[in-house]
């Protein structure tokens, strides 16, 4: 059986669930896997030109940035 294309959406939405409270994070990970975001991520990935020094230190503002739950 061959896996419907990634709908960004649809998994926009389903982020939005998860940030209002309305889903549980083990649902919005399934909704992610098998909606397709591995895919979307992975050409994300791919288009992204290569940046010396990429996998080196992160910035100091993201470095510091602590997310908010």
């Amino acid at each position: 059986m061959e896996r419907p294309a990634p709908d960004p959406a649809k998994l926009l939405e389903a982020w939005m669930e998860w940030e209002r409270g309305e889903a549980l994070p083990g649902r919005t990970m399934s909704t992610f896997k098998t909606g397709g975001l591995r895919d979307i991520l992975e050409g994300l990935v791919a288009d992204r030109p290569a940046v010396e020094g990429d996998a080196a230190e992160a910035p100091a503002e993201v470095a510091g940035w602590t997310p908010v739950v």
